[in-house]
């Protein structure tokens, strides 16, 4: 199974690499962006078939390494 992972900060949480993609854009002629937020975007091949195996492997590996969810929120989804 392939898991998707999306990692954002929390709100409320400063970007600087955001503000500096938002400051670039507006400096390339998008005066209409607001704000811009990154992220990161993981993909982790599980070798497992049980789902919920997956999902509880998954989700132990973004809770303990791939995020810091001091500041970071996560989702994933499985792709079989």
């Amino acid at each position: 199974m392939k898991a998707k992972i999306h990692i954002t900060l929390k709100n409320g949480v400063l970007d600087p690499q955001g503000r500096a993609i938002a400051n670039a854009l507006h400096t390339m002629g998008f005066p209409q962006v607001e704000d811009v937020r990154q992220g990161k975007y993981i993909e982790v091949e599980v070798k497992e078939t049980d789902r919920k195996k997956a999902e509880a492997a998954v989700e132990k590996m973004c809770a303990s390494l791939l995020a810091n969810t001091v500041i970071e929120n996560y989702k994933f989804e499985l792709m079989e």
